[in-house]
């Protein structure tokens, strides 16, 4: 049951429609997240003179976007890079991990670990231009 669920009512239907990505800059992340990942720019709608609503997305996804918000602070800018901690941040999927790996590496995106198979499918590490680390994973179904 839903947290916001306090009636006996069925539950709203939810889903994460956002996760935010703290970047240095809004102009050169929108030009890696639409030219080296291939994101579609949804909107960037000027908030202030400082501050934008800028949302990406992957081609063809109905699920959740990527908030891209200039840090504005000291502590958002010693996050830039490594909001997770080092751990792989975001996890992209993909129906032809091949294809893909070969336009990353065109695109000159680092690859931080090779394809390798697990029990869930093929799986390869990227970082974004900051250093956040993406999975990009092709499930076991489709291999």
């Amino acid at each position: 049951m839903s947290l916001f669920h306090l009636s006996s009512r069925l539950p709203m239907p939810q889903r994460i429609a956002l996760i935010t990505l703290v970047v240095a800059d809004y102009d050169e992340a929108i030009r890696f997240y639409t030219e080296k990942l291939g994101f579609t720019l949804v909107e960037d709608t000027p908030l202030s003179a400082e501050k934008r609503w800028v949302r990406v997305a992957p081609p063809g996804t109905s699920g959740a976007e990527l908030l891209l918000a200039r840090a504005a602070t000291p502590t958002q800018q010693a996050a830039i890079g490594n909001q997770t901690g080092g751990r792989v941040a975001l996890f992209l999927y993909t129906d032809d991990l091949a294809r893909d790996h070969a336009r990353l590496l065109a695109q000159g995106v680092r690859i931080v670990r090779p394809p390798v198979v697990e029990p869930y499918g093929r799986v390869l590490v990227f970082a974004d231009l900051y250093g956040n680390l993406w999975d990009l994973l092709e499930s076991a179904q489709s291999v």
